[in-house]
């Protein structure tokens, strides 16, 4: 898209009010991080409801996916899932509780660590992760499809860039 082409938005109203309080400074980063806000904010539902559909809670599905991801024997304990996740032990447990209640996972005992468990995707787990993640990569790729291809791969390099700066 050029510059010529570009629409206006409402981060752009935000930009233009504090370019007439302080045009001193510059607002560009400003602009950024308010896109990528209200990008969060609008991309959050679009990502649930695709999970809702298959009867998941993000989080539940985003478990299932780290399992399916680990390869076979599509099993991981539950702290490294905890830690792959960025969450608390606590948070994991309800989310292990729900899914093994549902009959997504199971948990073993570890054989070389009896005092942990291990976490594994049942066969019906693998068949529904398999099908949620279908339709994720279906539903993100919809809503990249207002970006041309070069235009995806600048904003994948520009990201990737910015999490490795301040990552």
């Amino acid at each position: 898209m050029t510059k010529e082409t570009q629409q206006a938005d409402a981060v752009d109203e935000i930009l233009a009010q504090w370019h007439r309080e302080r045009p001193d400074l510059d607002l560009a980063a400003i602009g950024i991080f308010g896109r990528l806000g209200r990008l969060s904010l609008l991309l959050g539902p679009a990502l649930e409801e695709v999970a809702a559909r298959r009867g998941l809670r993000p989080g539940e599905f985003d478990v299932l996916a780290t399992l399916r991801r680990s390869g076979s024997p599509y099993t991981l304990t539950p702290s490294v899932l905890a830690q792959t996740l960025m969450l608390s032990r606590a948070g994991m447990t309800n989310r292990l509780d729900r899914l093994e209640a549902a009959g997504l996972v199971e948990r073993t005992l570890d054989p070389a660590d009896r005092r942990s468990f291990r976490i594994s995707l049942t066969d019906r787990g693998h068949e529904l992760v398999d099908a949620a993640v279908t339709d994720h990569v279906a539903n993100e790729t919809r809503l990249l499809s207002a970006l041309t291809p070069e235009e995806r791969a600048a904003l994948d390099r520009a990201l990737r860039g910015l999490l490795r700066a301040i990552g």
